[in-house]
């Protein structure tokens, strides 16, 4: 098993953690990642792109001359498609463009995209992120101290008390942060760094081991 060491929020060592291989060291599938992050972009399209056709639009109640004796083609209606004003054919209409890929390739992307950020180094784990009370403040000194760069993911265990942290963290730009049930693969392979605590670690390695 990988080990790694366990930081505090000052950036101190404070002890090791050993890492599930079978979770963050992995052959990362690139496939599987491609799935995921097309399924994941797919389903934020709203979706609501919209065009009338010519039974839709206003007007075009009559013919717009006689049948036959002008010498011109026959109209039914000044909204057919032909006409400026027209109804669209083949137009776009409101639609649903999620879907969903196998259990197997979601678990497969999550895994090798942790084990991408492990191989990367661009993956930490601190012992936690409890703080006293929502100060933006405190929480730059912690991003400072262990030198997280832009476009940080802080994972945090769904037990802990990190609500002050998470309060404290939204007016960083760049810094994001969410519990370990929440993880997906856009944000972890969209993040320069993730930075886990080590009871999302454990909750992580139970959910995918």
């Amino acid at each position: 098993m990988a080990q790694i060491d366990v930081i505090n929020r000052k950036g101190e060592v404070v002890g090791s953690i050993e890492l599930n291989d079978a979770v963050f060291a992995i052959e990362p599938n690139q496939q599987a990642l491609f799935d995921a992050i097309i399924m994941q972009q797919a389903g934020k399209r709203q979706g609501t792109a919209a065009t009338k056709g010519r039974s839709q639009v206003s007007g075009g109640g009559r013919k717009p001359y006689r049948q036959k004796g002008t010498g011109r083609a026959r109209q039914g209606s000044i909204r057919a498609p032909q006409y400026r004003g027209g109804g669209t054919v083949f137009g776009a209409t409101p639609r649903d463009y999620s879907y969903k890929i196998n259990k197997k390739v979601r678990r497969l992307a999550l895994k090798s995209a942790l084990s991408e950020k492990l191989a990367e180094e661009a993956f930490g784990v601190m012992d936690n992120l409890v703080m006293d009370a929502p100060k933006t403040k405190d929480f730059k000194a912690i991003v400072e101290a262990i030198q997280a760069p832009k476009k940080t993911l802080f994972i945090v265990g769904m037990e802990e008390d990190t609500d002050n942290a998470y309060m404290s963290s939204r007016n960083l730009p760049g810094i994001s942060m969410m519990n370990s049930n929440g993880i997906n693969v856009y944000d972890l392979v969209n993040a320069n760094r993730i930075v886990l605590t080590e009871a999302a670690v454990k909750e992580i390695e139970e959910a995918l081991a």
